[in-house]
């Protein structure tokens, strides 16, 4: 008969066991920690593209009620110019017998979320122009081209 040695391991024997487990700890309690600061990383940057996509949607909104209130002064019937009375004059003309559209549809404030907007009136209160009625500080203060050149350096949208 033949006898073989078996080496054992005794349940006392634990130090090996507790040195791995805090390093498995203290590297995960890091993974954490660098997954946080990567996700807040990455709400910044989309936060800061939400902005810049709906300050382009708002001077596409501005620029569509700016034609349609040129639109609605140009096309006069009889030559007698005004201003629209209010926003919904620019949806069905009511200087017309027949359906007159200057502008698809009222839209609402990117900045606000919504449909009221800040108007500028001229003295016999016709509606020469809108404005957003929001206080934030806008991300793009320059390189604005055209009709839009100036609004660089405004302080707030409602500039």
């Amino acid at each position: 008969m033949r006898t073989t040695s078996v080496s054992r391991l005794y349940v006392g024997d634990t130090s090996v066991a507790h040195c791995s487990s805090g390093f498995t700890y203290i590297g995960l309690l890091f993974f954490i920690a660098l997954m946080g600061a990567a996700l807040v990383a990455v709400a910044q940057v989309w936060h800061i593209q939400v902005k810049r996509d709906k300050e382009a949607e708002l001077l596409f909104v501005g620029n569509q009620f700016r034609r349609a209130i040129s639109l609605y002064y140009e096309r006069a019937p009889g030559g007698l110019r005004q201003y629209p009375k209010q926003l919904n004059d620019l949806l069905q003309d009511p200087r017309f017998p027949n359906v007159q559209r200057h502008l698809r549809k009222l839209y609402i404030d990117p900045m606000t979320g919504k449909a009221e907007w800040g108007l500028v009136r001229t003295p016999d209160g016709s509606i020469l122009g809108i404005y957003s009625l929001s206080e934030d500080a806008p991300l793009k203060i320059a390189g604005f081209s055209g009709l839009d050149a100036s609004f660089a350096d405004a302080i707030n949208y409602r500039e």
